[in-house]
């Protein structure tokens, strides 16, 4: 029975509470949040014992294994490195940092601890990315020469997810100050990852980015909205291919679609999470001269919360790890770099050309 405790007490914080409860193996045992008052509903609410406000406390029990660290994006650092040094566990949630030079920090934390760290890239957990990984891996499309990758969102727009103009919950996500790296960091890091699994690590990238007005003065209360809300990026990969991938806040219309198409100069495949998690469309041999195609199933892979019990009981840390979130985020952070410079910048290693 792996003892795990989450650290926040967030709207995502209930996913990783129901997913966690969901498993005969794991027992939520702790909630750790500054508000207090917050922590107590979201642990009358997901049957978790015991609430704390003070993450140094919680993490001295021994009786924990683990933390699913469900904080705000500008405390991953502080709070995954506390972790790490109490000797637990951590599953983080994405980006794993605000910047690549502490992404590092926290993959060497990590490794020299020898805990077992993921990043809560939750979209690996389609069976659909890793069947067009396979497709790719096996040669079935060829040389890989252009990729579309798209994060669509619409609740600047929409009141499907509630009033993001009066929750803070979706406010700090668009202000700099409450540790937001806008649309980029926020789903930016998915849609990367999303493209990048199949066909391999980006090289080069060039990024726009924008932040559109929002309200009278783009404050709101303490808020002040000027965290980017749209991002265009133009890549290429280590192989060479091409590749276009967005994400936007305002695609009205779309409420929270992920999108990849993959094109080789044998054939090309194209997945859409609105359609389907568990298949894929395929235009392969002769279907490439009518362009013609076809639906795949894809087996069955276990979530990411999953393997993260996995790997606690194993020994054996999966992917994606704190390495991989390091990764991507020099991806980001050369995209910011590339937006204030309006050139593209090359990713060599640790270096950003």
């Amino acid at each position: 029975m792996i003892r795990l405790a989450i650290l926040g007490a967030g709207g995502m914080a209930a996913e990783h509470a129901r997913q966690f409860n969901a498993m005969d193996n794991v027992e939520v045992v702790a909630v750790c949040d500054l508000d207090i008052a917050k922590a107590r509903d979201f642990a009358h609410q997901h049957g978790i014992a015991d609430v704390h406000d003070d993450l140094i406390e919680m993490l001295a029990r021994e009786d924990i294994q683990a933390i699913s660290n469900v904080t705000p994006d500008g405390v991953h650092k502080a709070t995954s490195l506390a972790a790490i040094a109490a000797g637990k566990h951590v599953l983080c949630e994405k980006p794993l940092a605000t910047n690549a030079a502490d992404a590092r920090e926290m993959a060497d934390a990590a490794r020299q601890a020898g805990v077992i760290n993921m990043i809560n890239l939750s979209y690996r957990d389609a069976p659909a990315l890793h069947k067009a990984r396979e497709l790719v891996n096996s040669g079935a499309l060829g040389r890989i020469m252009h990729v579309d990758a798209r994060y669509s969102q619409s609740w600047l727009v929409s009141h499907a997810w509630g009033r993001w103009d009066k929750d803070p919950q979706w406010l700090w996500r668009l202000s700099q100050a409450h540790g937001s790296k806008g649309v980029l960091g926020d789903v930016g890091v998915h849609i990367l990852d999303f493209a990048s699994f199949p066909v391999g690590n980006i090289s080069t990238v060039n990024c726009r980015l924008k932040c559109f007005d929002k309200a009278p003065g783009n404050q709101i209360g303490d808020y002040v909205l000027d965290a980017n809300d749209s991002a265009v990026m133009t890549v290429e990969f280590d192989g060479g291919a091409l590749g276009c991938i967005q994400a936007t806040r305002w695609a009205t219309g779309y409420q929270n679609t992920v999108a990849l198409s993959i094109h080789g100069d044998r054939g090309a495949l194209r997945l859409d999470l609105d359609k389907a998690w568990d298949h894929l469309e395929v235009c392969l041999g002769e279907d490439v001269h009518t362009s013609r195609w076809t639906e795949v199933a894809a087996p069955a892979t276990p979530s990411i919360y999953q393997r993260f019990v996995a790997s606690i009981m194993h020994g054996v840390n999966d992917a994606p790890d704190f390495a991989r979130g390091a990764e991507l985020q020099q991806v980001l952070d050369a995209c910011f770099e590339a937006d204030a410079g309006d050139t593209a910048r090359t990713l060599h290693g640790d270096v950003l050309v």
